[in-house]
């Protein structure tokens, strides 16, 4: 039998699992308990994650059950729950082949999620690293990866959704490695990030002299993702001249750099994403109704974070160890009270705003190890919408007013509001403002000239 990642431990013993004085069942862990003699049935039955074997490190048939657990499932994580072990027992019994003891409550569950969030183990080989990057249990995720699994090795365009910080390029990303493409480039570009008159080049490349500035040839991405990956991020975002152009790509799998006549065949895979409901853009006329058609041969949706609240449990305390490893200090834990406060939040900025608020815990916790509810300070709830609020927004008073520099100000409240509530990200903030980057860093440049 080889070694699975389901969330289910096989707890053996001879004892009743009393599921009341230990926290794992709230953390999302099932716990299936059997006599030892019943492990290779049960083990044969279903997969497990690990196996628990209750029983004294100083009974000789401890050794014996052991081996036993080791025939039936060789690759299979044994901890031993004895916390009355001695020394000289742990060394011995580690010697066998136990692979830790189980340590009390809440460190069990950090122990635990370790094991679940580690690196396929021995017989699952390399194929599966990408979904190490899609955490999640849930229905949707499963459907994600499914999705993913089945078109791997297909040379379909795929077009990835969600809301802003769903992790949409980690989707992308997780298609990329799970395929034969996986040797070749991951080239991704994001279409809202540039100048229009600035991206077909950045796309297409182009030869010397194809424009003012062309002192050499370029190779564009199209070219350098050859037999890989092109992740076109915010494609939504698209000049309706470029996406005439990306549609005979597509379509034809050739093209040609800017200022030269030369057809170029290509081998890429098009992975495209977009917050925007890319049919309505269809129906208002901003978007191809041919392009959308010719990028949605595989749809897959993230989902938001508030309808995938069962993996946050799994969600918090990976990010808690992402975060300790690369600021290099020591791990950190999470208490089943924080977890169910988070999983009460609506998250608004999706899995992105999760990961944001665990860093900040993380950084403000100090020296602590274990991170409580208080650690997690949620933003205050957003004002209303304009049209929520009855009555008039701005009084005319009876002597008239100055109608373009009262919109100027109001526009540059907004402006203000929004570079505020994400840290100066523009990006960020056009997304909140549902603008393109480039049109509000013009409006920002524009108003900035003005006085209050």
């Amino acid at each position: 039998m080889k070694f699975r990642k389901e969330r289910r431990l096989l707890w053996l013993g001879r004892g009743t699992f009393n599921s009341c004085q230990w926290p794992l069942l709230s953390s999302g862990y099932e716990i299936n308990g059997s006599f030892p003699e019943g492990a290779p049935q049960e083990l044969a039955r279903q997969p497990y994650l690990a196996v628990v074997l209750d029983a004294p490190a100083s009974d000789p048939r401890t050794l014996d059950w052991l081996e036993m657990i080791q025939k039936a499932a060789a690759d299979l994580p044994v901890l031993l729950h004895d916390p009355g072990a001695s020394a000289s027992e742990a060394v011995c019994l580690a010697r066998q082949g136990i692979w830790q003891f189980l340590p009390p409550d809440e460190e069990a569950i950090v122990l635990l999620d370790e094991l679940w969030d580690s690196d396929p183990a021995p017989g699952e080989g390399d194929a599966e690293d990408w979904e190490q990057l899609l955490v999640g249990d849930g229905a949707d995720m499963r459907q994600v990866r499914q999705t993913i699994r089945l078109v791997a090795d297909r040379r379909s365009t795929v077009l990835v959704t969600g809301e802003t910080g769903t992790g949409k390029e980690l989707a992308a990303r997780s298609l990329h490695l799970a395929g034969q493409r996986k040797r070749y480039p991951w080239v991704a570009v994001n279409c809202s990030a540039l100048p229009e008159n600035l991206l077909e080049a950045e796309l297409f490349g182009h030869v010397k002299g194809a424009f003012t500035g062309a002192v050499q040839n370029r190779v564009g991405r199209f070219e350098q993702a050859q037999g890989g990956t092109l992740f076109l991020d915010e494609i939504g975002d698209l000049d309706p001249a470029l996406q005439a152009k990306l549609l005979r790509v597509v379509q034809e799998r050739e093209f040609s750099r800017l200022g030269s006549s030369e057809i170029l065949r290509l081998n890429v895979r098009v992975v495209a994403a977009t917050n925007r409901d890319l049919e309505q853009s269809v129906a208002q006329g901003r978007f191809r109704e041919d392009l959308y058609y010719r990028l949605n041969v595989v749809p897959i949706r993230m989902p938001p974070l508030r309808e995938r609240r069962e993996d946050i449990p799994r969600l918090a305390p990976h990010f808690v160890r992402k975060i300790c490893r690369l600021e290099e200090i020591p791990l950190k834990r999470i208490t089943a009270r924080a977890i169910e406060k988070l999983a009460e939040y609506s998250w608004p900025g999706n899995v992105r705003q999760l990961e944001n608020l665990v860093e900040m815990a993380v950084a403000l916790s100090g020296s602590r190890e274990l991170l409580d509810a208080r650690d997690f300070r949620f933003p205050a709830a957003p004002a209303p919408a304009i049209g929520a609020i009855s009555g008039p927004v701005i009084s005319v008073p009876d002597h008239g007013m100055d109608y373009e520099r009262t919109l100027a100000r109001i526009e540059r409240s907004i402006l203000e509001q929004a570079l505020e509530k994400t840290g100066g990200n523009k990006k960020a903030a056009a997304d909140m403002l549902g603008l393109k980057r480039t049109t509000l860093s013009a409006k920002v440049r524009h108003l900035e000239p003005m006085t209050n």
